[in-house]
């Protein structure tokens, strides 16, 4: 062997030992005495891919190539480096140059089908993945790579099949673990994803997109706690991965810790500017913390990136909608059903800002779109008996007349049951449970059923909530002639003996709604609408008054109980077991202070004067800008001013009350 060749060889040794260094400079000296020398010409260009500079290794394997056109290994390689600069034909024509000289060389094959997957030419990738298998079956890479472009084609159970082919060559093979349990993760199959991360983590830890992969399942399994020590596993390997530093921002999200989450898609905007999905849900995150015009901010850049994103013109009006832009927030609802016309949350957020508008007669028929929402399409009803909606004639029918939604809801639209009656139907009202003694008391006769109890045969029926539509409900024929609900005789008696003793303006109180914690996004609306229970503290100093709490719930009853305040407020709620008991209660007061609450309706249906503390935001049904009610004569509404703090409320409250208090002794 001549000097060169054992230069040479060592050259290799110390390559494939990884000393590029070392290899470099051999191959430099035989290329000193040996200018046309063909492999060092190569080995270099490919010293200059290891080291990921890709152009300088196209310049230097065209350089060997002049010498040798038809190398296959020289032609691969320059693809990989021609990829890796995303000139992506011109690496396909590289690989079809090796292919011409070995139509079975598996490699190009290979590399191939990875170049045609990144030009989203799906079908051909997988044809030439195949070929890559066909000329050598045990082929890891190329199965990996199908199973991955399978994935992407949505074939996901093909995906499972072409990964399970990975793992039977090589059943530590950490990757095939990882991407089977993504696509276990695409299927909902979140056990078993979680069981083959954990799987491929426990043959390489090192990896950072198996970890960012298990906080993708941790999250769609709701342990976003853990999902966050995942993302920052994969971030503490590869800091420079922006989709895991979204994905960890969502994760914040949902945990409520806003600020981090902004922080977190700050860092994936820092890396990928043009990144859509990370400023729309900066937006959300900016407009659960009211910060509205930078929210808006970030979702006109996420709609100039992509003018096809309808869920970010749909949240755009939702902001829009909080900020009282009704006009602006109605264009971009009808923006986002331009953009995909079977979007439903647009459809139903249209529906309640123009029923928030007075806008009844379209309003009421977009509300028919909540069904088809994320929100609510698990609580519609499924029946094979038709919906009624008003257009065919009932008489001498059974209509099953069903409640859907919140315990207020139910309230609020039993009223419509009697106009049902009225029209000749036998009606079948099924309601919640606590409100069925209540109910009874509606003016007309029909079978009051609880959720959940056996139900009678019947032939239509219809949800309470889209009785308005049925019967063409328009803000001036809205039915309120009070009341419609009745306390019983029997248990009122007891608190007219109890409250005889009390002369003061007897006022009930209620600061707290229920969470609905079964509905998403339900907490967040809660958290506007709710208050603490010492912040009603100025209304207990007035003097003139006596307090008595209406207020049910573990958290905001304790707050009650644990207030220095508490004694200001008479609790005999441990008395109330359904909303006939509370009925009850509030026929002998004089007035009901509550924030949005079904308490708040039962006041209105009762006839009973209550004053609503009513967020800025306010729910449709309280319409916009005022201070009264159609659909409760006797309720009287507080809003909050464009800071959103309740202080305010509070103290115009508390001096409407002296002023009542005042009156009611000048008028004595």
């Amino acid at each position: 062997m001549t000097s060169a060749a054992l230069l040479f060889a060592d050259g290799v040794k110390l390559h494939q030992a990884g000393r590029l260094a070392d290899a470099e400079q051999i191959y430099h000296r035989i290329l000193a005495t040996l200018p046309d020398h063909f492999d060092c010409l190569h080995l270099l260009g490919l010293i200059f891919l290891q080291r990921g500079h890709h152009a300088q290794a196209v310049e230097q394997i065209d350089t060997a190539l002049k010498r040798q056109p038809d190398n296959i290994f020289a032609l691969n390689n320059r693809g990989i480096a021609l990829k890796e600069l995303k000139r992506l034909d011109e690496a396909l024509a590289s690989y079809d140059r090796a292919l011409a000289v070995r139509p079975d060389y598996a490699e190009a094959l290979s590399n191939r089908g990875n170049t045609l997957r990144l030009l989203q030419r799906f079908d051909d990738a997988l044809a030439s993945y195949d070929c890559a298998i066909a000329a050598r079956p045990d082929y890891v890479e190329a199965l990996l790579n199908r199973g991955n472009t399978l994935k992407d084609l949505q074939r996901y159970d093909d995906a499972l099949a072409s990964y399970a082919r990975v793992l039977a060559v090589d059943p530590n093979a950490a990757q095939a673990h990882a991407n089977r349990g993504s696509v276990l993760h695409e299927l909902k199959r979140f056990d078993e994803a979680l069981a083959s991360c954990d799987r491929a983590l426990a043959i390489r830890a090192d990896i950072a997109e198996l970890h960012a992969i298990r906080g993708n399942v941790l999250y769609s399994l709701q342990r976003c706690e853990q999902a966050l020590v995942s993302y920052d596993r994969a971030l503490a390997l590869r800091p420079a991965m922006a989709e895991v530093h979204y994905n960890r921002g969502n994760a914040l999200d949902e945990l409520r810790r806003f600020d981090e989450a902004l922080a977190s898609y700050d860092r994936a905007l820092a890396l990928r500017p043009d990144y859509a999905e990370a400023h729309y849900n900066r937006g959300n995150a900016l407009h659960v913390l009211k910060r509205f015009d930078e929210a808006l901010a970030d979702y006109d850049r996420a709609l100039a990136l992509r003018p096809d994103y309808a869920e970010v013109a749909a949240n755009c009006g939702a902001t829009l909608h909080d900020l009282k832009r009704y006009d602006e927030a109605l264009a971009s609802y009808g923006r986002a059903q331009a953009l995909r016309p079977d979007f439903a949350d647009a459809h139903y957020n249209e529906a309640m800002c123009r029923l928030l508008l007075g806008d009844f007669e379209r309003g009421w028929q977009k509300h028919e779109w909540r069904w088809q929402t994320a929100q609510l399409k698990n609580a519609k009803r499924d029946v094979p008996q038709p919906l009624w909606l008003g257009s065919d004639a009932i008489r001498g029918k059974t209509i099953f007349l069903h409640a859907g939604q919140g315990l207020g809801d139910t309230i609020q639209f039993c009223r419509y049951a009697p106009l049902v009656v009225q029209r000749g139907a036998h009606v079948i009202l099924e309601v919640q449970k606590p409100l069925q003694e209540l109910m009874s008391t509606l003016p007309s006769a029909m079978q009051i059923v609880s959720k959940g109890d056996p139900l009678p045969a019947f032939d239509l029926h219809c949800p309470l909530l889209s009785l308005p539509l049925a019967l063409a409900t328009r803000l001036e024929t809205i039915p309120s002639a009070m009341p419609y609900l009745f306390a019983r005789e029997s248990k009122t008696r007891v608190w007219r003996e109890r409250l005889r003793k009390h002369a003061k303006l007897r006022v009930g109180v209620v600061w707290a709604g229920n969470p609905r914690k079964e509905l998403p996004g339900a907490n967040r609306i809660d958290g506007q609408r709710s208050i603490a229970f010492d912040q009603l503290a100025p209304l207990f100093q007035l003097t003139g008054c006596d307090f008595y709490s209406l207020q049910k719930g573990d958290d905001a009853v304790r707050q009650l109980r644990t207030s220095s305040f508490r004694h200001a407020v008479t609790d005999w709620t441990d008395e109330l077991h359904d909303f006939s008991d509370t009925a009850a209660l509030i026929e002998k007061l004089d007035l009901v202070v509550s924030v949005d609450t079904s308490v708040a309706h039962l006041a209105g249906a009762l006839g009973k004067p209550f004053w609503l503390l009513n967020r800025y935001n306010t729910c449709w049904r309280w319409l916009a800008d005022r201070d009264d009610s159609p659909w409760y004569p006797t309720a009287r509404l507080f809003r909050q001013d464009a800071t959103r703090k309740w202080d305010p409320v509070i103290a115009r409250v508390a001096a409407a009350l002296h002023d009542h208090v005042r009156g009611l002794r000048t008028s004595q």
